[in-house]
């Protein structure tokens, strides 16, 4: 059977290489000193939606991201790797967004963009860790959800068959269409960009990420895929009280930045000397025992 998947994807600072300017003096993420990339277990779910794609004829895949303008980086990722199409959520009323406001706008565009089979996303995102906004977005469509998903195994008979990572094992669980499905980061890693993708989608861009002097401005004429769909609160239809910092209960006081050092270090051998007296040290400690 054909379907009709929209994967959730965001684009993150990338905390892993975390400096010293990436805070700022109030205490928060100073985004501009960090490099932009996509959210890792994004690119995870994506994978999952392009097998999809490839097992299932017909099936088309669609990038749903919120940001700013730059964002729109993020669907030619997806572009490269074998999306059909994308949209960027981009407004300033959108801005300041906790996990519920994300969720309400997020579940707002996929309502416009309509008869969705399955959304994939990542299990969370790694400047948030909160792993909310999937299972929100399931709740406010009424959709079916399956979390902490490392494969989906097949599509058959309106069913989705997922392999999921839980504590303590693996379960198989189905589940009926329409579903949301969030990744873990062991799933199958996203593949390479392909070289034509790159070559066809390179100068796609959202209209706000355009300067007007671009040498290939008249691409955008000849070649409508090259325009990427950008849209507004008014876009979506949403209320502006439910957006951004008035629809987001939760605010972030303060971002610190903490570096742990070694006071002290200790060398030992496997001799069962030092075995035995880190044993006791530890239990003495109160660490073990």
């Amino acid at each position: 059977m054909s379907l009709k998947i929209v994967v959730l994807a965001k684009q993150v600072p990338d905390t892993r290489n975390v400096g010293k300017d990436a805070m700022t003096a109030e205490g928060t993420v100073n985004r501009a000193a960090l490099p932009a990339i996509f959210n890792p277990e994004d690119l995870n779910a994506l994978e999952q939606a392009l097998r999809l794609k490839e097992q299932n004829p017909g099936s088309t895949v669609g990038i749903l991201t919120m940001g700013p303008p730059r964002a729109g980086e993020i669907i030619r990722q997806g572009l490269y790797r074998g999306a059909d199409t994308g949209w960027l959520l981009t407004d300033r009323k959108f801005a300041g967004a906790d996990t519920l406001a994300t969720s309400y706008a997020l579940a707002t565009a996929v309502q416009k963009i309509g008869d969705v089979d399955i959304i994939i996303g990542g299990r969370q995102a790694i400047d948030g860790d909160t792993a909310q906004v999937g299972p929100q977005v399931a709740q406010k469509l009424g959709l079916n959800q399956v979390t902490y998903a490392e494969e989906i195994l097949k599509i058959e008979d309106g069913k989705a068959t997922i392999r999921r990572h839980i504590d303590g094992g693996v379960e198989t669980v189905v589940a009926p269409l329409p579903v949301l499905i969030t990744v873990n980061g062991t799933a199958a890693p996203a593949r390479p960009c392909n070289a034509k993708l790159v070559m066809k989608y390179k100068y796609a861009t959202c209209p706000m990420e355009r300067k007007g002097d671009e040498p290939w401005a008249q691409l955008y004429e000849e070649r409508p895929y090259l325009t990427l769909n950008q849209w507004s609160v008014a876009d979506v239809n949403g209320d502006e009280a439910q957006c951004g910092l008035s629809g987001s209960p939760t605010k972030v006081k303060t971002v610190q930045n903490i570096v742990f050092q070694a006071k002290e270090s200790k060398t030992l051998t496997g001799s069962d000397e030092d075995v035995e007296g880190l044993i006791k040290e530890l239990l003495g400690e109160k660490i073990i025992g």
